[in-house]
């Protein structure tokens, strides 16, 4: 039985309040840990306690915490110089351009537009594919996140709270269901193809029918794993159609890799896992181990907009670069390996342990992106969402680092660097967790 913390510690405490005087109300923290320093997967918190982060600051920190080659490559650019605008050149932005054409999950030639952050790289994913086709309307998808900025909100609706309140945002959006297959919206007759073929016919005959001419969409942008809306896993059958159904009406393919993406499910790209090549595709969070960097890749043929038409102050950072570029080596050195291989062990292990406990309705997901949906009966799928958020809560307290996904389930995205014995240390102290949130909740 692992001990639990005394959490949040003095000086915790102490930040806790100073934080709350000067800093924005609207951040989703779900626990007060407070970092002080952190290597591979371990961190540890200013009063000293000590933890297996296998949140990895929402998927970003795809090396671990401050990789020995990662903060030697920031600290060698640092050194010669910090910033030069967008207006100029220098060499680490030209060579991750070169590395970023190289890995495009397709085979025609790649330009891209880097930036700060996913929500920046879905704004120019949206703006291109409308100079592109002259389109207006896009289509998006129920349970997607891709940012908060006004466009990319648009297309945001894995919780409400996350637009109440700001509309209007980009007009031209039409949301569909996602190939939940788990918690199916539509009627389908399996006779008649999966989740994954019933969600491309009700954009087909449902919403170009009814709502959105086909000759109006610019291009359908979708995670090929959704991220916040729960790590859900699509039909096999998904995205070979949804690519037949946008080359039949000439619209572009947006794929928004920001959390799937750079060796995260086991591939460099999620959407590999499906042969299934994009228009567009939208990357951030693991690109560069941490520090701020987002990038939109396109097809060349499709990125065609002239001088001015888009730019930013910060794309193409120097230190980001430089960490990228370290970042992308690594992960071709054998992290992606290992994420498919440790992600494979993690799945098995946790489908063990849905075995003893009947809180657990589903295991899924794809290399290190791994989602437990938790319900109060598995007949009837009543979603546990006290049970996810108490045994996070759990978790936290003896020292383990998760987060929430979706409306109940709970992801696990440790850095790619993490090794079977920290995986089994983790799921160890997740399932003394997960007993007592049971014992809180199913028992009462």
């Amino acid at each position: 039985m692992t001990q639990k913390l005394n959490v949040p510690g003095p000086k915790a405490r102490a930040l806790l309040a100073r934080d709350a005087a000067t800093i924005s109300p609207s951040y989703p923290r779900d626990y007060p840990f407070v970092m002080d320093h952190g290597r591979g997967s371990d961190v540890w918190d200013v009063d000293g306690n000590r933890y297996l982060d296998f949140a990895a600051g929402i998927a970003v920190c795809s090396t671990g915490h401050s990789h020995p080659e990662v903060v030697k490559a920031i600290q060698e650019q640092a050194a010669k110089f910090i910033h030069i605008s967008s207006d100029f050149y220098h060499e680490k932005w030209v060579q991750l351009g070169e590395k970023l054409d190289e890995i495009a999950p397709f085979k025609e030639d790649a330009l891209c537009f880097m930036s700060n952050s996913g929500a920046e790289a879905v704004e120019a994913a949206i703006k291109l594919a409308r100079y592109h086709t002259g389109r207006p309307r896009f289509i998006g998808f129920h349970g997607g996140f891709h940012g908060r900025t006004m466009g990319a909100l648009a297309f945001t609706s894995s919780k409400a709270v996350q637009r109440q309140g700001f509309f209007p945002t980009m007009s031209g959006v039409t949301h569909v269901p996602y190939p939940n297959s788990y918690r199916p919206r539509l009627a389908f007759d399996p006779a008649k193809g999966d989740y994954g073929d019933a969600c491309v016919d009700y954009i087909e005959n449902v919403i170009f029918t009814y709502e959105c001419p086909p000759d109006d969409v610019a291009a359908i942008l979708v995670e090929p794993i959704q991220g916040e809306g729960g790590y859900v896993v699509p039909p096999d059958s998904f995205f070979p159609r949804l690519r037949q159904l946008c080359d039949q009406h000439g619209i572009l393919l947006i794929v928004d890799e920001v959390q799937s993406g750079m060796g995260r499910t086991g591939k460099m790209f999620a959407i590999q896992h499906w042969q299934t090549e994009p228009d567009i595709v939208c990357i951030a969070k693991g690109i560069a181990s941490g520090m701020p960097l987002g990038a939109m890749i396109a097809r060349k043929s499709v990125m065609d907009w002239p001088y001015g038409a888009h730019g930013n102050t910060y794309g193409g950072n120097p230190l980001s670069c430089a960490a990228a570029l370290e970042t992308i080596r690594l992960l071709e050195a054998g992290l992606i390996d290992n994420a498919a291989a440790v992600g494979e062990y993690t799945l098995d292990a946790l489908e063990e342990l849905a075995g003893r406990h009947p809180s657990i309705g589903q295991v899924r997901g794809k290399g290190l992106m791994i989602g437990v949906e938790f319900v109060l009966d598995r007949q009837t799928k009543a979603r546990g969402t006290a049970i996810r958020d108490a045994m996070i809560h759990h978790a936290f307290e003896r020292g383990l680092l998760l987060l929430g996904c979706g409306r109940n389930t709970v992801r696990l995205t440790p850095p790619l660097t993490v090794t079977t014995a920290e995986i089994d240390e983790g799921l160890g102290i997740f399932e003394e967790a997960l007993a007592e949130a049971e014992q809180d909740i199913l028992k009462r």
